[in-house]
């Protein structure tokens, strides 16, 4: 697999790899070959938008750009590189990843590495989806969600009501 590509906002901060993330905000990766649209399969996106998204506000931290990724006919090549481990590795950090679909071994990898895959059926705006995350945040997240965003220590674990004596 070709090098990956990291393009983000330039500050007048010194970066690692990938900014930390904001207090108290999920952070979203949107499968994307345009950068306008959730419009690409997980192992056929030529980039991936990386979002912070609060009940608030969203901030972009970042794009990650990939120069050989697979087609979307379902098949995989018997030779070359492995496309889905630098995939992965280039999203660790982040809690979702929108796209449009994703294989069982790759959401196997993904979930691994604590990034909850979510297929959505058909392309929309990425503001669509980042509208859609906010919407999540401020209502009553389905039980999935209070899971990833407690890990993510964005929303507090229920409370035990075992006693500490």
């Amino acid at each position: 697999m070709g090098p990956v590509r990291r393009l983000s906002l330039v500050t007048d901060e010194v970066q690692g790899p990938m900014r930390e993330r904001q207090a108290g905000a999920l952070r979203v990766a949107i499968a994307t070959q345009d950068m306008k649209e959730l419009n690409a399969h997980f192992g056929s996106a030529k980039r991936f938008v990386i979002y912070d998204v609060t009940r608030e506000e969203w901030n972009l931290v970042e794009a990650v750009a990939f120069d050989d990724v697979s087609d979307e006919r379902g098949k995989h090549r018997t030779e070359g590189d492995d496309r889905i481990a630098p995939k992965v590795e280039a999203l660790k950090g982040c809690h979702l990843l929108f796209c449009l679909a994703i294989g069982g071994p790759s959401a196997a990898k993904l979930v691994s590495a604590k990034i909850h895959p979510i297929k959505v059926r058909q392309p929309q705006s990425i503001q669509e989806v980042l509208l859609r995350t906010q919407m999540m945040l401020r209502t009553c997240p389905p039980p999935w969600l209070r899971k990833v965003l407690a890990e993510a220590g964005v929303a507090e674990k229920k409370p035990s009501f075992e006693e500490d004596d």
